[in-house]
């Protein structure tokens, strides 16, 4: 035996432990500590050694109208310039684990669903006029918005009409968005239960970074959804419902909101993440946010700060509140007829997730 052919022999060993062990450590191969399957696996104990592993019939599947966001590092803040001076959303990069979005604001329908189970269900519990008050959308919001305004026809039809019932609604406040994500994850959850299955992750607002990353749709440097830096492509069709030119709400399409899945998605299958309603967020606002929240999925809860963080511009305001790197803030318990919301969902299957996977609507 040649100390050549004994040399050889032994680099290419090393090259397959080395990838053996590279492979492990990527989570390619499983030992007999992470997943093998064996006797007894579903009892947990056996013979007085643990055998448990992985309990089966677990899977999450994309929910109904939501689209999966892919987790991903970007940097997070102001797109353009910062043409109102606030200083308010320095940038700096951040790191957001994947989940779940609704691929639309809640429309008045899905809400409708919400308030009347609501009145069927819980007025023993709540009592019809805090139901009424706090959780149904506060339609006069249409003429008290603003001043000198015939707003008498969307404050009659505008929630109760079949006619929007894909339009978002509006008109709910922070907390009634709050409620709302509660609601609807006792719902999806007493079914999965009676049908013998885990509980989902609950539904919940976006954090402002999550909505963020969310909104530029993969494009790190997007001034708006749509990746590019202006709000009309090149036959001058406007991309967004907002405010063009010099007040003319019309020249988009449509002179109040537009129908929840109105104007193209961006490349998460998002709509509307730019115009239309601005957004509720889960974050308390804070003119300090980037120094003080952490960038791995930074979220700032305060229960004691009231100004909860408004994302995406609406109909009424100007192309500067689209931007992906605008930020600012309603109080939370106000309704407006310019905000509305949409819910995420944890996505604990994996870390990461392929982009553009989605029900059907």
């Amino acid at each position: 035996m040649s100390n050549k052919w004994f040399t050889g022999n032994a680099a290419r060993g090393v090259m397959v432990v080395a990838t053996i062990l590279l492979m492990q450590g990527c989570g390619f191969i499983k030992s007999k500590f992470g997943g093998g399957k064996g006797k007894g696996q579903d009892v947990g104990v056996v013979n007085g050694e643990i055998t448990a592993n992985g309990r089966k019939g677990w899977k999450q599947t994309t929910p109904y109208g939501m689209v999966l966001v892919p987790s991903g590092s970007f940097m997070m803040g102001q797109a353009d310039e910062d043409l109102a001076a606030t200083q308010a959303n320095m940038n700096r990069r951040v790191t957001i684990s994947s989940f779940y979005m609704d691929d639309t604001e809640i429309t008045n329908h899905e809400y409708r669903q919400f308030v009347n189970a609501l009145l069927t269900d819980s007025v023993s519990v709540l009592g019809e006029e805090e139901i009424m008050t706090k959780f149904y959308p506060d339609t006069t919001v249409w003429k008290n918005d603003f001043t000198y305004h015939n707003g008498d026809p969307m404050l009659e039809y505008y929630f109760s009409h079949p006619a929007f019932d894909t339009y978002p609604v509006v008109g709910v406040s922070w907390q009634a968005a709050q409620y709302f994500c509660t609601w609807r994850t006792n719902l999806y959850n007493d079914y999965r239960t009676k049908e013998g299955q885990f509980v989902s992750p609950r539904y919940r607002l976006p954090s402002e970074a999550e909505w963020e990353w969310a909104a530029r749709g993969g494009r790190n440097s997007a001034k708006y959804p749509w990746g590019g830096p202006y709000v009309a492509n090149g036959k001058g069709c406007y991309l967004a419902n907002f405010k063009p030119q010099r007040g003319n709400f019309d020249a988009d399409g449509y002179p109040y909101t537009a129908p929840a899945n109105a104007y193209n998605p961006n490349d998460y299958g998002l709509y509307n993440m730019a115009g239309n309603v601005a957004e509720w967020t889960r974050d308390a606002y804070a003119e300090n946010a980037s120094a003080i929240v952490w960038d791995m999925n930074p979220d700032n809860q305060n229960a004691d700060e009231p100004r909860k963080v408004v994302r995406g511009g609406s109909w009424k305001d100007i192309s500067y509140y689209l931007e992906t790197g605008t930020r600012y803030y309603e109080y939370e318990n106000n309704k407006r007829s310019y905000i509305g919301f949409r819910c995420v969902m944890d996505n604990l299957q994996g870390r990461t997730a392929s982009k553009g996977a989605r029900a059907r609507r």
